[in-house]
């Protein structure tokens, strides 16, 4: 690493098929993206708890060093949509850390995200919501990002930010369209001094609360090129950033067009990141001699 711990990654694998060249890469996508970047965000524990010979696969494919975000079973935060599989929230809880206890024990578990709705508005019955949830998350190190503006308005911007820190909540910081009450602004405030989370959605305003009828939604919200101007602002912010809290995680989540991975790719290269300890690069032993 670089003398500022700035770690730059996407939020999934799969998806970014400019790092995906030839047949072995794309065999081999986790441990090629590992090559690149040194974090990545797991969003498929978000729809369903994994067995642990996923878990424990993830953990194979990955250099000693590599860490993931895991984003919370929607179960958790209430985003499901029906009935979640199990009898209980505590038996819910309980699966997700045993999941994922093998990923914290191998050093690789950066942070559990819990992204709550765009519904979940500050009302004593959701701070209580949140406070269960930490109790229940205590095990792991863990990130608490809103979607509604309420949170971060005038009158409770600071008990926001004071609660967090009081239950050791992690700031996810979101760089994101401002498109009203669904939205919520940027915040460079830190509420740990060993980690914190920033989370890049783009500024997609027209497409993040009225996605056009027939289309996939996340497509529409997530469509969005960051500028040179604007990385530079951000990569500004990150370092002033890094002075209230030794580790950031930034996570590009803007890749309905495919841009994610070149924007993550430039905010590298211009805050001067050098990462030790990647993935080799796979190497083609049929391609021409240079």
């Amino acid at each position: 690493m670089s003398d500022r711990d700035i770690r730059i990654g996407l939020t999934g694998w799969g998806d970014h098929y400019s790092l995906y060249e030839t047949p072995q890469e794309t065999n081999r996508k986790l441990h090629t993206y590992a090559g690149y970047f040194p974090v990545v965000e797991l969003d498929a524990s978000f729809y369903a708890i994994p067995a642990q010979k996923t878990v424990e696969k993830w953990i194979a494919d990955t250099p000693a060093s590599f860490q993931f975000i895991v984003k919370a079973y929607q179960g958790i935060t209430g985003h499901q949509r029906g009935e979640i599989p199990y009898m209980t929230k505590k038996e819910m809880f309980t699966a997700f850390e045993a999941a994922f206890k093998p990923l914290q024990e191998a050093g690789k578990l950066g942070a559990v995200l819990c992204q709550f709705p765009p519904w979940f508005d500050v009302r004593k019955e959701h701070i209580d919501y949140l406070r269960a949830v930490r109790a229940e998350l205590s095990a792991f190190d863990t990130a608490l990002e809103f979607r509604h503006q309420s949170w971060f308005t005038d009158q409770y911007r600071e008990k926001t930010l004071d609660y967090m820190i009081r239950d050791q909540w992690i700031h996810s910081i979101c760089d994101e369209p401002q498109a009203g009450e669904k939205s919520v602004p940027f915040v460079p405030v830190a509420t740990d001094e060993n980690k914190t989370v920033v989370r890049l959605h783009g500024r997609n305003i027209a497409g993040w609360n009225s996605p056009a009828s027939g289309e996939d939604w996340r497509a529409v919200r997530y469509l969005y090129d960051y500028s040179s101007a604007e990385l530079d602002q951000l990569s500004a912010d990150l370092t002033a950033l890094n002075d209230q809290s030794s580790t950031l995680y930034v996570l590009f989540n803007n890749n309905s067009g495919g841009h994610a991975a070149a924007n993550a790719l430039d905010m590298i290269s211009k805050l001067q990141l050098q990462y030790t300890g990647l993935a080799p690069k796979q190497i083609d032993l049929f391609s021409a001699d240079e």
